[in-house]
């Protein structure tokens, strides 16, 4: 029984933030602290708190943002000296919350820590441990998976016969964007960083053509030799000037869903953007979002990508990393282009 650990003490290793940061992220900005006696105790009476487990964390380039001073924002800052925060998967120990009780799998924000005091559940979830992997819930089932569904169904709104352009097209988001456009009947490109990952966005994924915007000298050539005749849809995740290359190529009354910027995140003095009388010209929408504003269709978001997975219409890549003690050079990775899929921590296993 998961109540037979309270009451014990045990060792709780964390990886803390140091302090606040400019450029790239280093694993130097964070450190990793082994707490030696943390007493497994029950929750407080009346603190609507869960204490857990982390079984798996997720790597998000969002937390880029979290480590700069900075508090406009969806979500504030890390806070130096504290744990960090992210998206993972965990066990339930004990509960103070009447809608989760121990034994319990959930998923949501916790901890970079093995152990975890959890009070705002408010996003919190149960998951079902059934035949889909525990850790897909901070990533096909969970919040990248999510932010690719409303993404390009609420914000794109595609046709059948669209054409689609997807960066940071291997990554957590890009992967199922481009594979759920395939499936609506759209013809997509998708931009990455190395040749392997340009195979696999062919090859395995299915994606109609792929480029390595690395070995392109100009970004605007090489889109208008994938896409002739124009972009109907871009999905942007980097930013910067493939937004820019892309602008120039959009068909009359295109869309472009703002998703993420990772290209900018770690500048000083962020790239501007020089088309945007595309916008006007063309009467292109251009919209940013986020994926809590659409969590009404959480629940029929589950259902589908479940169903599609199992009926091996869709194909998930993870990349793993064992030990809380690789988080920071796995977060770190993000921006450098080394992860191939989502990118997951595992913690323990459950």
């Amino acid at each position: 029984m998961e109540n037979q650990v309270l009451g014990k003490t045990v060792e709780n290793k964390q990886i803390i933030f140091k302090s606040y940061i400019e450029g790239i992220p280093k694993e130097t900005d964070m450190e990793l602290k082994i707490v030696k006696e943390l007493n497994l105790e029950k929750v407080s009476k009346g603190s609507n708190g869960l204490l857990v487990k982390n079984l798996y964390l997720s790597c998000d380039p969002f937390m880029r943002g979290r480590m700069r001073d900075f508090t406009g924002s969806y979500l504030p800052p890390f806070v130096p000296g504290e744990v960090i925060e992210g998206f993972g998967v965990s066990k339930v120990l004990d509960s103070d919350n009447p809608d989760f009780k121990p034994g319990d799998i959930i998923s949501g924000f916790t901890g970079w820590e093995e152990y975890s005091l959890v009070y705002n559940t408010d996003q919190m979830r149960k998951v079902q441990a059934d035949d889909m992997p525990l850790s897909y819930h901070v990533g096909l089932l969970g919040m990248p998976g999510f932010t690719a569904y409303a993404g390009f169904y609420e914000v794109c709104k595609p046709k059948r016969g669209d054409y689609v352009l997807v960066s940071a097209a291997s990554g957590a988001v890009g992967q199922l964007v481009g594979q759920l456009a395939k499936l609506y009947g759209c013809y997509v490109v998708g931009s990455a960083g190395t040749k392997q990952k340009v195979d696999i966005l062919k090859d395995r994924l299915g994606f109609d053509g792929a480029f390595n915007y690395k070995e392109e000298a100009d970004l605007d050539k090489a889109l208008r030799r994938h896409f002739p005749e124009g972009i109907d849809i871009y999905f942007d995740n980097v930013g910067g000037s493939m937004l820019d290359a892309a602008l120039l190529n959009m068909k009359i009354h295109g869309r472009i869903a703002l998703c993420g910027m990772v290209s900018q995140q770690s500048l000083s003095n962020p790239q501007g953007i020089h088309n945007l009388l595309q916008l006007i010209t063309k009467r292109v929408k251009m919209q940013g979002f986020l994926q809590s504003d659409y969590l009404h269709l959480f629940p029929r978001f589950l259902e589908d990508i479940t169903s599609l997975y199992k009926q091996g219409k869709i194909t998930y890549l993870e990349d793993m990393n064992e030990g809380l003690e690789s988080a920071p050079a796995a977060l770190v990775g993000l921006f450098s282009g080394q992860n191939t899929g989502k990118k997951v921590i595992r913690v323990a296993h459950h």
